[in-house]
């Protein structure tokens, strides 16, 4: 065997084998890094194999690893043009080990898994999805629609919809509309739910009853998208706000709004404003019976007062003053509605000079068997009334023999001290 100048002097396998095995016939070798267990880093500069044995090694006892590195490295540079399938895969080890390389996968792989964060805003409403609606306000009418159209989340490489509520990265939402301020349960509406979605497309149209000029004015349309849980409390997604004094009448307005998260309600204003659903009055002066004629037409989106949801309605009419204690009218009883319509009549006999002296007093309440019935609401058209129900009250009386009809709010408040 010859030995390169300046290399330390190396053993076959043969001889390594004799010093740490017992004699015998030679077993086949399995892996060479077996026999070098002093090389954590990897095997030694593979040696071109001899014909009859292995190939030449450098000796496993060397003393130390300063000697070993001094010794690999005019070996491996008298063998540059080397093309073994060990040094290639070695090679392509090394390469990959390189920080350099290492740093670009890790980059090229992160770019493939991130969102774009350049290409949507990164505010928390985002998140939440976006509704698209429209609102029309139908003067004539006294109606507002509002046409809840589809959801989704417009965010690059997610899934577009809703943020998931539920375990399997789904929702089942559904819209639900409230006028503010006012009680919620008095002017509740909601679409039908959708199961399993983030894209709900519902193209329903709810339509709230009732609406004046001074409720456009004055008032703001909440829109909320939940889910429905039949487990567990229905969970909130998100909301958006409209006030109302941004539509024109008889114009549809539509929308595509971000949902954002809940907002405070102030609790004091809410309770002083409460309203408990909507009530339509009319009223005449008859001339020729010297009688004021009050109609209670209908009600709309009644508080539900009983554990069904619903309430079993009917109207009060007072005349006030009232010493004799006659002027009491009241309704037949609708059962379980909150939209109940009544279509009646009540006449009262009064001077048509008495009448700037009167207050018309109009309750709704809920009928109860075997315990007293329940308050919903009530309304007071006078002189001393203000805004439309003052409004309707002179238009009454500058238009003789002419019905006037229009909706009117109920509040908690109750009339005067009235008891049922």
């Amino acid at each position: 065997m010859t030995q390169r100048k300046g290399a330390k002097p190396t053993i076959s396998i043969q001889e390594h084998m004799a010093i740490d095995v017992c004699p015998g016939p030679i077993q086949p070798i399995k892996q060479i890094s077996d026999y070098f267990p002093r090389y954590p880093r990897g095997l030694p500069p593979a040696v071109p194999l001899q014909a009859g044995h292995a190939g030449p090694l450098r000796s496993a006892l060397s003393t130390s690893s300063s000697t070993t590195a001094a010794a690999a490295a005019p070996a491996e540079s008298e063998r540059p043009n080397e093309d073994t399938p060990d040094r290639a895969c070695a090679g392509a080890s090394a390469a990959s080990a390189t920080p350099a390389a290492a740093a670009a996968s890790i980059q090229a792989a992160k770019r493939d898994e991130e969102p774009d964060v350049e290409a949507y805003d990164s505010d928390d409403s985002t998140t939440l999805g976006t509704l698209e609606f429209s609102l029309t306000y139908d003067q004539e009418n006294n109606a507002l629609h509002c046409t809840i159209n589809k959801a989704k989340l417009p965010v690059p490489r997610y899934k577009k919809g809703l943020k998931p509520m539920d375990h399997n990265g789904l929702s089942d939402p559904y819209v639900k509309l409230h006028l503010l301020p006012g009680a919620s349960k008095a002017n509740k509406l909601r679409t039908k739910t959708l199961h399993n979605t983030l894209n709900p497309v519902w193209s329903e149209t709810l339509t709230y009853y009732g609406i004046t000029d001074e409720d456009i004015v004055r008032k703001t349309l909440r829109i909320s998208v939940c889910d429905e849980d039949k487990f567990r409390h229905n969970e909130f997604i998100g909301e958006t706000r409209i006030p109302l004094k941004k539509l024109k009448p008889n114009q549809i307005k539509n929308f595509n709004n971000c949902l954002e998260k809940q907002l405070p309600v102030n609790k004091t204003e809410e309770k002083s404003l409460e309203e408990r659903g909507r009530i339509m009055i009319s009223l005449k002066y008859n001339t020729q019976k010297s009688c004021l004629v009050v109609g209670i037409i209908r009600c709309a989106h009644l508080a539900a007062m009983d554990a069904n949801g619903f309430s079993d309605p009917y109207v009060k009419t007072y005349l006030k003053p009232d010493e004799n204690k006659k002027s009491k009218h009241k309704t037949a009883v609708k059962k379980k509605t909150l939209n109940p319509e009544f279509n009646e009549e009540f006449s009262y006999d009064i001077k048509y000079a008495d009448l700037t002296k009167k207050t018309l007093e109009v309750t709704v309440w809920d009928y109860d068997i075997g315990k007293s019935n329940d308050f919903i609401g009530g309304v007071s058209l006078g002189i001393n009334a203000n805004g439309e129900r003052l409004k309707h009250w002179f238009d009454c009386l500058k238009n003789k023999d002419k019905k006037i009809e229009r909706w009117h709010t109920l509040t908690n408040e109750l009339p005067g001290s009235l008891n049922d």
